[in-house]
């Protein structure tokens, strides 16, 4: 059985139906909430927990054989970092004394894109050095701070680690306002029939449909060998807010165009390291993500 922390958010649900439809069988935790998305009932066994009591948290092995472990399980910021930093760090710990105690074969951990911040290349890909810069986000300096922590905890466990350097995901669950990446509001607003926010029309990112990123971590938890303990998880291509217009227009018609001329394409994640040892390729370009996803809003217009 493959425990997954945060298994009923959007990352954590999507990699949970991804590994059962690999033939494994799952167990997922929630902390605040336990329902379980449409496309994952009776795909999983769902526990609560809150991630930062080791007690409860050692408990999960105690009547199950826990063979890997993928740590999604995350909070968002409140006004005091440090409070913040304490419970993630809290959490991380208790998954990683899970890993030693229950003997797992692998432990996989999420990252972020964001700890390449300040590099200057096109494409980051796992062998560039992480530069020491000014991340632009709490939860990003967490994540780099957690690949050490994660590497070091394991070294001479016999628990192999797998550090996800997870890309920009969106989809079905993803919050339909998301502060952190504008495509869902803009196709929100189109299937409401609302007048969406400008986007600059050719500015390029990285993105990966979340349906991918899962299959990509399942991948990772459950290949035979890995040669690495780093990956990087997204499309491996980028993705521009002109091809997200256009595939809207397409599927919705009438919805206004709301695109300002100019724009370039930002750094994004190379795969090959992941494709080359998984076989991984996303199954989704943009025009099918959005028409997946459009159709999960009307089934699902919460």
């Amino acid at each position: 059985m493959i425990l997954v922390t945060g298994g009923l958010g959007m990352i954590g649900a999507h990699t949970a139906r991804a590994l059962a439809d690999l033939g494994q069988e799952v167990l997922v935790t929630g902390h605040r909430r336990t329902e379980v998305p449409s496309f994952l009932a009776g795909r999983a066994e769902v526990a609560a927990l809150d991630t930062t009591d080791r007690e409860a948290f050692l408990a999960l092995g105690e009547r199950r054989a826990i063979t890997a472990i993928v740590h999604l399980a995350g909070g968002i910021p409140g006004e005091d970092p440090v409070e913040f930093f304490r419970t993630e760090l809290a959490g991380l710990a208790n998954a990683l004394d899970a890993a030693r105690a229950w003997r797992v074969r692998r432990f996989a951990v999420a990252s972020s894109l964001g700890v390449y911040a300040g590099r200057a290349e096109a494409r980051w890909h796992e062998d560039l050095p992480l530069p020491a810069a000014d991340l632009p986000h709490l939860i990003v300096a967490f994540k780099k701070a957690a690949e050490p922590l994660t590497t070091q905890s394991l070294r001479g466990s016999g628990v192999e680690p797998v550090v996800l350097r997870i890309g920009t995901v969106w989809g079905p669950l993803v919050d339909p306002e998301s502060p952190f990446f504008p495509i869902p509001s803009y196709l929100n607003a189109g299937l409401l029939g609302e007048t969406p926010r400008p986007l600059v029309a050719d500015e390029g990112f990285d993105c990966c449909y979340a349906p991918d990123a899962g299959r990509a971590i399942a991948l990772l938890t459950t290949a035979r060998t890995l040669r690495h303990d780093t990956y990087n998880v997204s499309s491996g291509r980028p993705a521009t807010n002109r091809q997200f217009a256009e595939a809207l227009a397409d599927l919705v018609p009438g919805t206004a165009d709301q695109l300002t001329p100019g724009g370039a394409t930002g750094p994004y994640l190379d795969i090959s390291r992941l494709a080359g040892e998984t076989g991984f390729a996303p199954a989704f370009d943009v025009r099918a993500a959005v028409a997946h996803y459009l159709a999960w809003r009307r089934a699902n217009p919460r």
